[in-house]
């Protein structure tokens, strides 16, 4: 894997970031360090990349074990210590798990295997951070289609 960060000039403090898989996004700072406010903190992209990892663990997870999952959301909330280095010290996952009929005990495992096993972004952060999850079910058989 590889990424390629690159500073976009002395005006400011943006970076453009190009992945190893050809995609592009742009990171800057708060306006009190330099930056622009125009697009995501370092920091922000870390606690981004954590969800992402965790979220897509979810998914294949609860389809492999053939459960019909049609929505997966996480709005992580995350403390920081007040000194340098700033590393995450608490990081909350709050899962709404949407889909036909599914199993409670299903969904649980999903989140604490991608939790203890596979979603190498957030048992990196867990070296810092306190680390919790819960989940919310909302089962669409019972919605009107």
């Amino acid at each position: 894997m590889e990424c390629t960060l690159k500073w976009t000039g002395p005006e400011g403090m943006s970076f453009l970031a190009t992945t190893g898989s050809g995609h592009a996004v742009v990171l800057d700072g708060a306006p009190e360090g330099g930056g622009h406010n125009l697009a995501p903190r370092p920091m922000e992209m870390v606690l981004v990349g954590s969800g992402g990892c965790t979220a897509y663990d979810v998914v294949v997870i609860l389809r492999k074990s053939g459960q019909d999952v049609r929505g997966c959301e996480v709005k992580l909330q995350a403390e920081r210590a007040e000194t340098d280095p700033k590393v995450f010290t608490r990081i909350h996952y709050p899962f709404i798990v949407r889909g036909r009929n599914l199993r409670r005990n299903l969904v649980e495992h999903a989140i604490r295997l991608s939790g203890e096993k596979y979603c190498s972004a957030s048992i990196m952060l867990g070296k810092t951070a306190a680390i919790t999850h819960d989940f919310e079910l909302i089962d669409e058989a019972t919605e009107a289609d």
